[in-house]
């Protein structure tokens, strides 16, 4: 029993992940999921959707591996976050998932901070009132579907509907429980405050756990489906992002974990909760137990990159597209590129945010434009950095860097200057997946805790070092890119108008 496995519910797909004891992956499976978009700015997806998903990809990963459920110690959930899943008392599924992208709430973020009161709400929850949160969601179907309401009682995430149907048990990891705003996260607890204050009975939500934590077993039913073994543990898991972390081995203090994918992540482990006053970077539980972490969510990194790359080189390679780039010198040549395309989160918590290049003149070529897209992407990271900072999360020794973007060495030496960081690749480039397996090998006592597991199986792969002369040169293109957003907020407030 020395194998572990992961299981990552995501908005795209299921994947089970096998990995040894050494953290060698053995094999994956992932099967695709449906999104359904009933209504503008509403996403959804049927929870039984997940259970299928979860089984196939199960079945698939085993017979293709040639492992028994016998040899697997332990299983590991994580999934997308903030997702409503409301079951009746029979344990039946009433509605739809409402997912973390679902837009539908923001009439029930006004009531939040009006019942609770804004800087009240962030000092217990770490985190101000968003659409993507569960508590919205969770008012919303009071108001607009009460018959539902009515009937429901438990509120699960996406990935602890998958714990429930394969352990029969209700619970939850506290990374996932941070981002539902219903925590009190310096008790790492549900909030009584905060449920008092929106009349949600505290019955409906499940126990707490710890990432690495043992929350039930395996099904009799189940392993006859799956080909687990029935007892087999299922551990707490965690969140995607605090997974991933696990993943590359961000979970101590001074190391961050930088995803650069469609989205851009920056996710900062801490021993104790801190907290943006603003709420402007999510503060939750990490899936470490007795670590906390900040977070800052940039909607459109390597997103960006994407749409130039559609928008004025359709058909080329992005090697071939960012070869040019290299040669253009730092700024663009007085070119900046404002990246949010679809909206921000943070610093600045605006949907109707919008895109732009400044300073465009005669001499600019595409490959300056290209430049500008990757330096644009790194200044916006860089904000988040900037307000960890500020709230004291102290010197960052390190960035851990995943995602299609940390592909290009031109992009790391970019972010690197301008964080002023030393940038390294690792060994693991599972993701999610793999932080969870890795959360399920300390429960089954493979490691003795999550550093230890980390030290163990993360290894460094590259090192990307910030070179002195570029870091400054880059500071005073950042302090007018930050000045950029504030001088064209209400021009993008009024072309969403109009558009």
């Amino acid at each position: 029993m020395s194998h572990l496995l992961g299981i990552d519910v995501s908005t795209t797909g299921v994947k089970a992940l096998l990995i040894d004891h050494r953290g060698i992956v053995l094999g994956t499976a992932t099967t695709n999921l449906p999104l359904s978009t009933p209504k503008p700015l509403w996403s959804e997806q049927n929870p039984e959707d997940w259970w299928n998903g979860t089984v196939h990809s199960i079945q698939r990963v085993l017979g293709e591996t040639g492992i028994s459920g016998a040899q697997i110690a332990a299983v590991g959930l994580t999934g997308q976050m903030h997702g409503l899943t409301l079951l009746d008392d029979a344990g039946m599924v009433l509605r739809p998932a409402i997912l973390w992208n679902d837009q539908r709430t923001g009439a029930q973020c006004d009531e939040i901070r009006q019942r609770v009161g804004k800087d009240r709400l962030i000092e217990r929850t770490g985190n101000d009132a968003l659409t993507g949160f569960t508590a919205p969601k969770i008012l919303w179907v009071r108001e607009h579907e009460p018959e539902i309401f009515a009937r429901a009682r438990q509120i699960l995430l996406p990935k602890d509907y998958i714990r429930y149907r394969l352990t029969g048990v209700y619970a939850t990891d506290k990374a996932g429980a941070a981002g539902t705003l219903l925590f009190n996260l310096q008790n790492r607890d549900w909030s009584t405050e905060v449920l008092a204050a929106l009349d949600i009975p505290a019955a409906w939500l499940p126990p707490t756990h710890e990432g690495s934590e043992i929350t039930g077993s395996i099904s009799v039913s189940v392993a006859e489906v799956t080909g687990l073994a029935a007892g087999t543990p299922v551990v707490g898991g965690g969140g995607d992002q605090a997974a991933q972390a696990v993943g590359v081995g961000a979970v101590q203090p001074g190391i961050v974990a930088l995803t650069l994918g469609t989205s851009g992540v920056v996710f900062a482990s801490a021993n104790k909760p801190l907290i943006e006053p603003e709420g402007r970077l999510h503060a939750f539980c990490h899936a470490v137990p007795g670590r906390w972490h900040l977070m800052g969510v940039m909607l459109s990194a390597a997103g960006s990159l994407r749409w130039y790359s559609d928008a004025v080189a359709p058909g080329v390679d992005f090697d071939t597209l960012l070869a040019p780039a290299a040669q253009m010198p730092i700024g663009s040549e007085g070119l900046l590129f404002l990246p949010y395309l679809t909206g921000e989160r943070t610093p600045h918590a605006d949907p109707l945010a919008r895109g732009a290049f400044m300073g465009l003149t005669v001499r600019h070529t595409q490959a300056h434009m290209t430049r500008a897209v990757l330096e644009g992407v790194a200044f916006g990271l860089r904000d988040s950095f900037e307000l960890m900072r500020k709230v004291g999360f102290g010197r960052i020794r390190q960035v851990r860097v995943s995602g299609g973007g940390a592909r290009s060495p031109l992009w790391r030496q970019i972010l690197a200057d301008v964080l002023d960081v030393e940038l390294v690749m690792v060994n693991t480039t599972e993701g999610a997946a793999y932080g969870a397996a890795l959360l399920a090998g300390v429960g089954a006592g493979l490691w003795p805790d999550v550093d230890t597991a980390c030290q163990r199986v993360v290894a460094m792969t590259g090192v990307t070092l910030p070179q002195a002369d570029r870091t400054t040169a880059y500071a005073q293109f950042y302090a007018v890119y930050r000045d950029l957003y504030p001088t064209v907020q209400h021009i993008a407030h009024r072309l969403s108008a109009l558009a």
